[in-house]
């Protein structure tokens, strides 16, 4: 397990942090004695401060000069499955009259430069908005590159977000587990995820594990935990989508079946789909890894019992792994579930 900045009370009214390494924790601040959990930190486009906020030590991440987010990376994490725990608050710095939400979350399985991660992200300024869809987007997930928050809103709408009862300038409880190509954020001590993330967009199964925080507001991160699986997810990148596939779709609209025969060149992916929407209906798409994007047009049929007939198009995004894959599904305009498919052999 590895920790970062805790709080923990001794004799009297000394308090004290802690930083984990491994399984052994090592005093940081104890009887005025001081050593900063900086150096267990790598900052990129952000400043980092030791402070005392809100009745306790914390880490303070704010903006290098013009950048628009920043990380800290805590060194020496090579992070694949297991659980993420932290404090956490923000406290905006913009003008008055500006409207910001804060945006204030971790990162994981992260490349060094930044340039690939997972983010699981809270934008507490936005949980008591009068506007329903803005409640909406409290807690929320994005992969780089590629997976931003506009990507994944306009394909997939409320999937990748939802709402949580959070406020500005108060700790935040966050806990993550990470297991395979799957996620959930658990938000204040509640057993239940307040986000679930089945199909994580990002093509690395494992790295680093990065605070960040944005412009505009001040992050404050304190009593994070770090604790690897026992054992990881027995998935692995590459699996090729070439082949015939038993396709099995449950919607908001009533299930769908088919069967896809699919081709692929490189990153393209080409075939058909014969089943519920038609028969022999051209299908295209891209392959990243194992990662692929679909999609086809068909016609939605009269005894659908939701919806009116007539030409859609279907749009499939997942994971193939092995002879197995899943995902989501979207037919436009008409439904929205998830997919799961069987190789033919």
């Amino acid at each position: 397990m590895f920790g970062l900045v805790g709080n923990v009370q001794t004799s009297g009214h000394n308090m004290r942090n802690i930083l984990f390494v491994g399984y052994v924790a090592v005093t940081l601040t104890a009887f005025g004695q001081t050593t900063t959990p900086l150096t267990r930190l790598t900052a990129k486009n952000a400043k980092l401060e030791t402070v005392r906020y809100l009745g306790r030590h914390a880490i303070r991440l704010t903006m290098d000069g013009d950048a628009e987010n920043g990380f800290a990376f805590l060194r020496d994490v090579d992070f694949q499955d297991g659980v993420i725990e932290a404090d956490i608050a923000l406290r905006l710095t913009t003008p008055k009259g500006v409207r910001n939400p804060g945006f204030v979350g971790i990162a994981f399985r992260a490349r060094p430069d930044a340039s690939h991660y997972e983010l699981f992200y809270l934008r507490p300024g936005n949980a008591g908005a009068e506007d329903q869809a803005m409640r909406n987007h409290v807690v929320q997930y994005s992969s780089a590159p590629g997976f931003g928050w506009y990507e994944l809103r306009r394909a997939w709408p409320w999937v990748y977000e939802s709402h949580a009862d959070l406020a500005l300038e108060a700790w935040i409880k966050v806990k993550i587990e990470v297991a395979g190509r799957g996620a959930k954020l658990y938000l204040n001590g509640s057993e239940k995820p307040s986000l679930v993330v089945d199909g994580l967009k990002g093509e690395d199964l494992k790295g680093a594990v990065a605070l960040w925080g944005y412009a505009g507001e001040e992050s404050y991160f304190s009593n994070v935990r770090v604790t690897p699986a026992a054992t990881v997810a027995a998935v692995q990148n590459g699996s090729d989508i070439a082949g015939s596939w038993d396709v099995k779709c449950t919607s908001d609209a009533g299930p769908l079946q088919g069967v896809m025969m699919l081709n692929r060149e490189g990153s393209k992916v080409t075939g058909t789909w014969s089943g519920g929407l038609g028969d022999e209906r051209p299908v295209s798409g891209t392959w990243r890894q194992g990662y692929v994007e679909l999609s086809f047009a068909g016609e939605w049929p009269k005894d659908a019992g939701q919806g009116s007939a007539g030409p859609v198009r279907a749009y499939l995004a997942g994971w193939i792994d092995g002879d197995f894959g899943k995902g989501r599904i979207r037919v436009e305009g008409r439904s929205d579930g998830q997919w799961s498919a069987n190789r033919e052999k």
